[in-house]
């Protein structure tokens, strides 16, 4: 009844307010409000069974107390009921698609597809369809990212006739007209980048409209003008306006150019590990010159090739300072995170001659600041044993110039010799790194070097030992054209040495003598995965004769940085005892096929090599090693394990050699 009265309340009040609703003879003939009795309740007996409500207080159960929480069963209804069942019902489908290999999306819809993905089975035929509509979003991405705009990709889901649990869901694909770029254009920047940043997006009128093409073309614009002088450049959202008449679309972008710059000075913060003046030595650009973004990137490879940074940034820093043409000075602000400067290092191999030889280090790389490192080293090894000490002076009042002093003693028992040595040595150089590879090199130095050795003669049994006091000056000249310093698949390599040597005698007599070699290697990609290279090797000693040499300067062949196949130093001359003899010229071919699958490879090759008494390499009387190795490749280079055999192999030689090391054999 309370209803009734808000009706009729709002009723009446609707009517006082409103003369339309107002009507004294209808109000006459209603029944007044009182008058108006509630409908009888039904008996008991006439009550349907299913409205009877009943009384709570009747209820004997509900009366009594509720048990506690604690003793409640935590595990749903259905998950329990789930318990039971030994294995869930599946049903099998296939899936087939229709339309996607006209536009060339085939394999890439199957790589990325719902259906696809999660196997050729269901629980239901509800989750078969999931995935297919999963998949109809999938197709009409694809197909737009593609400028398939009006395209249309449906799937069903149809029962296979006369196999029951058995579904066939087919994915179709209604590309339509592919759309083009009707026009393209640049807004929002001056004409001079604007025009920069037309010829870095490099999207042609009529092209279609390929997602990953401009997406590309527009990173290339964010990556190009800070390479010619605008660091700020800022690449706006893309506007596509696509007009459904002739399927074109009129592209725009608005780029932000920024500041026309040029670098201003150098900036350092965080830890201090380089000051200002160190930094402008490995800049490769001068104050005033106009901003190149790969300039800032090389002084952070610079940086980093040091070693001794955990973390190093470079951001150009707008200063407000204009030149008289408009451009703006930035500085260069360098973070530094000191990284750690000891480090230990070790390394292990085996070669068939040489034993095994361990060897291990310890350098601290910032000892005199800056980049002033002192390394202690040792080799330990069934036929060479050492101990040395080195300082070298990294960037040393330039880039890339490596000053160098090292002291050493060692002890060699080698087939050829047994020497026992004490050397000091100084070098000028520019060389390459594993992390900066670069194109030339060189190096000028110097050597002191005091040796007793035991060298072997033709004609007599006997072990004479002898001292050798030798100084010498080497120089090396290096070109570096191929694409890897531990692991070249292209280009080519050549390298020079010469020695000038003067060299004193215990037992008597002075000698002058020169001693050259000369490098050079290929390398060819026969096919993605095969690898050809070439290596060649000539070298010559000049001036004196090869018993008037101390044999540790003699020329040798044999090993697995040489011919493959013999020991180490055992091509060549022999004493009456079949011990190497050494010589005087050099020469050496090899060529492998390095063919690669994954991380692993084989490499059937073939080594050949000739020492002579004489001065002039020759060809006469060359040998020949062949074999196969192995390579895993590791993200630092390749371990290399080789195992080869003698051509026409003669009474002491080697039968079978094995070499093991880090890095292809050249």
């Amino acid at each position: 009844m309370a209803a009734v009265s808000w009706s009729s309340l709002a009723i009446a009040q609707d009517a006082a307010d409103d003369p339309l609703l107002s009507d004294p003879a209808f109000d006459t003939a209603l029944p007044p409000l009182e008058a108006t009795a509630a409908p009888d309740e039904p008996a008991a007996s006439e009550a349907p069974a299913s409205d009877a409500a009943p009384d709570p207080a009747a209820d004997a159960e509900l009366a009594q107390p509720l048990p506690p929480i604690t003793s409640a069963d935590t595990v749903p209804a259905e998950t329990a009921a789930v318990a039971g069942d030994e294995q869930t019902p599946s049903i099998r489908y296939r899936t087939e698609t229709r339309g996607f290999k006209d536009v060339k999306l085939d394999g890439q819809f199957r790589d990325l597809s719902a259906l696809v993905k999660d196997g050729s089975k269901a629980a239901n035929a509800a989750q078969v369809s999931a995935r297919a509509d999963e998949d109809v979003k999938l197709g009409e991405r694809l197909l737009r990212s593609e400028g398939y705009y009006d395209g249309v990709v449906t799937a069903t889901v149809d029962p296979v006739k006369d196999r029951p649990g058995e579904l066939v869901a087919t994915v179709t694909a209604v590309p339509g007209t592919r759309y083009t770029l009707g026009s393209i254009e640049v807004t929002r920047a001056a004409p001079e980048p604007r025009q920069l940043a037309i010829d870095a997006l490099a999207l042609k009128v009529g092209a279609p409209i390929v997602a990953a093409e401009v997406e590309s073309a527009e990173a290339n614009v964010a990556l190009r003008l800070p390479e010619q002088g605008y660091p700020f450049v800022t690449v706006g959202a893309r506007d596509v306006l696509l007009d459904e008449r002739d399927h074109r679309g009129a592209y725009t972008l608005p780029v932000d150019s920024g500041p026309k710059s040029r670098f201003g000075k150098i900036r350092v913060q965080g830890d201090p590990v380089f000051g200002v003046d160190h930094v402008t030595l490995l800049t490769r650009f001068d104050p005033g010159d106009l901003y190149d973004s790969r300039k800032t990137d090389d002084l952070r490879q610079a940086l980093i090739g040091t070693s001794l940074f955990s973390t190093i940034a470079i951001e150009p820093v707008r200063t407000g300072t204009v030149a008289a043409d408009g451009t703006e000075a930035v500085d260069l602000l360098v973070s530094q995170t000191k990284g750690p400067w000891r480090s230990l290092a070790a390394s292990a191999g085996y070669g068939t001659g040489e034993g095994i030889k361990i060897t291990g280090s310890w350098t601290h790389r910032n000892l005199f600041p800056d980049e002033g490192a002192l390394s202690v080293a040792a080799v330990a090894g069934t036929q060479e044993q050492s101990l040395g000490v080195n300082f070298r002076r990294s960037n040393a009042g330039q880039r890339d110039r490596t000053f160098a002093l090292g002291a050493s003693a060692g002890r060699r028992d080698f087939a050829a010799y047994n020497a026992q040595t004490i050397s000091l040595t100084g070098s000028l150089a520019r060389q390459s790194t594993p992390i900066w590879q670069k194109k030339w090199t060189w190096s000028i130095g110097g050597e002191l070097i005091a040796t007793r050795e035991t060298p072997f003669r033709d004609v007599v049994q006997d072990r004479e030992r002898s001292t050798y006091f030798i100084a010498a000056l080497p120089a090396q000249l290096g070109y570096d054209g191929s694409d890897s310093l531990l692991d070249p698949t292209r280009g080519f390599r050549i390298t020079a040495r010469v020695s000038p040597e003067a060299q004193k005698r215990s037992s008597g007599g002075f000698d002058g003598y020169g001693r050259l070699l000369l490098e050079g290697s290929a390398y060819f990609p026969a096919m993605e995965s095969l690898v050809l290279a070439g290596r060649a090797r000539v070298g010559s000693i000049l001036g004196a004769s090869r018993d008037d040499i101390a044999p540790s300067r003699r020329y040798y062949a044999g090993g697995g940085g040489s011919v493959r196949g013999f020991g180490f130093q055992e091509l060549g001359p022999k004493d009456i005892n079949n011990d190497p003899l050494g010589g005087t010229s050099l020469t050496e071919f090899a060529i492998e096929a390095r063919y690669r699958f994954g991380n692993f490879g084989i490499v059937p090759f073939v080594d050949a090599g000739r020492v002579g008494t004489g001065s002039t390499p020759s060809l006469s009387g060359m040998r020949y090693g062949a074999g196969i190795g192995g390579r895993y490749y590791t993200n630092f280079g390749p371990l290399r394990v080789d195992i080869a055999t003698p051509i026409g192999r003669e009474p002491g030689e080697s039968k079978v050699a094995l070499y093991i090391s880090i890095g292809q054999a050249f």
